[in-house]
């Protein structure tokens, strides 16, 4: 599964869906018997020290609540029909772009009262992540983690094309396309190793920014899909999959990646180099602490290093039994104090397994400033060492799509323009007015 699929749940929002869900709750658990508070979470699970510390932390200050978690990513279905039953959880871990869409359609609500009653600090929280978490200049949810996108070089295909790996440069786009083209490996036919993975469609903003051009106005009122330097992004970036093989013999081969095992795409020589979210290497670390990588930001056509966001967040369901609740149990998940001490357990955990510790990349630009000074330290494995300095660099230079009423309509119409051109079914310009028309229906929709 690629890594960014991990943050891709519930993308998809069928039309009317708020007004044709399903009447029962997947999900149980809601409003359990018994004396005290109870708090219902939906899309959240404790794989890890990072979750479980924080969570016990809640625990501790609240010891009168019961906690039901439903266990599992986001499920859409799910949510929409406990909303729309009167019966939703009360509070919900989702992509942070879903949010506009939800808030527009009131199936979350603002949480401006919240932030104030229980003192929030949201200046402490990186601007991306804040624009990402705000619509209309109401607040709707309080994000988590901050995830960055960085270009991931095995050094073994890099040197195998003749080349330093800290010598790549994505803003030389003919350059990295001749890279990709030499890093590439084909023997009988058949695909043993992907030069340069683009991350399309995922990653479109990203190349549309790199060229100079945003999918959506700052408002998140219009639609820029038809401006022809996303046109010209895209039509790059798919030109790489067609010149590595096309894009149905590459999904077939990045389908059998194990990217977060012991057997994954770096240390099995799978691929080249790749555009990734920054936990691909923070899994590595744990994987395969011996790997032999370059981390290195990834660059505008002017030389400037860009980063896309994105992470999840928390949000209140309309409807929810316990706010208050939820409320504190989003101030504590989210606070600093919180993650500098999810931190240090997992730093003591990574040290006594002998493992680097890259870092816990958060969303509070104010953890991180102590997570990254005092417990973050050199491991003495130097690719994720330099790694860290190579994320944490990129932090301030991150954008997202900005949020809109039709946050998640808008997404699966740039997704979807950008499968069908990977597809062979239309050219870039032909799919982006297409999705531009789509796109800017909805958004006149969600204005109306």
């Amino acid at each position: 599964m690629s890594p960014s699929r991990r943050n891709r749940t519930g993308m998809v929002v069928l039309a009317g869906a708020l007004a044709a869900v399903l009447p029962l709750f997947a999900c149980g658990g809601v409003g359990a018997a018994g004396g005290g508070a109870a708090l219902t979470i939906m899309g959240f699970g404790f794989p890890d020290e990072i979750a479980t510390t924080r969570a016990d932390a809640f625990r501790k200050a609240h010891p009168e609540v019961r906690l039901t978690v439903n266990q599992g990513q986001f499920d859409e279905q799910a949510f929409l029909s406990a909303v729309a039953s009167g019966n939703p959880p009360d509070v919900v871990y989702l992509d942070r772009q879903l949010i506009g869409t939800y808030a527009a359609r009131g199936a979350i609500q603002p949480l401006d009262d919240c932030v104030a009653e229980e003192g929030i600090p949201m200046s402490d929280f990186y601007p991306a992540a804040q624009q990402q978490v705000k619509l209309n200049g109401r607040w709707y949810g309080v994000p988590e983690f901050y995830t960055s996108i960085i270009l991931l070089v095995n050094d073994k295909a890099a040197k195998d094309a003749g080349v330093d790996p800290a010598s790549i440069d994505t803003s030389d786009w003919d350059a990295l396309a001749a890279l990709a083209g030499k890093m590439n490996k084909v023997s009988g036919g058949r695909i043993e190793r992907f030069g340069f993975y683009p991350k399309l469609p995922e990653f479109l903003p990203l190349w549309a920014k790199a060229n100079g051009a945003d999918l959506l106005s700052a408002d998140g009122k219009t639609s820029r899909l038809d401006d022809p330097k996303v046109a010209e992004a895209l039509d790059y970036a798919n030109g790489l999959l067609d010149d590595q093989g096309g894009w149905t013999k590459l999904k077939a081969f990045t389908d059998t990646f194990d990217y977060f095992g012991e057997k994954n795409p770096i240390t099995e020589d799978q691929i080249g180099m790749m555009l990734t979210e920054h936990f691909l290497v923070t899994s590595l670390a744990s994987t395969s602490p011996d790997a032999k990588i370059t981390v290195l930001p990834f660059k505008d056509r002017q030389g400037n290093p860009i980063t896309m966001v994105g992470g999840n967040g928390w949000v209140i369901p309309k409807g929810a039994r316990h706010p208050d609740v939820a409320c504190q149990w989003i101030k504590t998940m989210t606070s600093a104090d919180t993650w500098i001490a999810a931190a240090k357990a997992r730093a003591a955990k990574r040290a006594q397994e002998g493992k680097p510790y890259p870092g816990t990349f958060t969303a509070n630009a104010k953890a991180d400033r102590e997570i990254f000074s005092q417990i973050v330290k050199p491991s003495g494995h130097t690719p994720y060492d330099d790694a860290t300095t190579t994320i944490t660099g990129v932090q301030d230079k991150g954008f997202v799509v900005p949020q809109s009423a039709a946050a998640a309509e808008f997404r699966t119409a740039w997704i979807d323009a950008a499968t069908r051109v990977m597809q062979g079914r239309q050219d870039a310009k032909a799919a982006l007015s297409q999705a531009h028309q789509e796109a800017a229906k909805a958004l006149r929709a969600a204005a109306g």
